[in-house]
């Protein structure tokens, strides 16, 4: 196939790099972003607000809450 691979997918791009490699560059970017003094550090308040927000967004969904439930430790 013209874009260097039999499964249709080209192999070009952070998506299809091994997954090292991608936590190599993205590290490198967090540590420029603490550099520069623009990354975000979240407080412990603004953590457990967003952790808040999310189990809100998850348990609006009875059933899918049933389906953990029924999983139990099965994982």
């Amino acid at each position: 196939m013209a874009n260097g691979s039999e499964t249709g997918r080209s192999n070009r791009g952070f998506a299809s790099m091994d997954e090292d490699k991608q936590r190599e560059i993205a590290s490198k970017g967090g540590r420029a972003a603490h550099e520069k003094g623009t990354a975000h550090e979240f407080t412990s308040e603004e953590a457990r607000a967003a952790g808040r927000k999310g189990g809100e967004a998850v348990s609006r969904d009875r059933e899918h809450m049933a389906d953990i439930g029924r999983s139990g430790g099965r994982a």
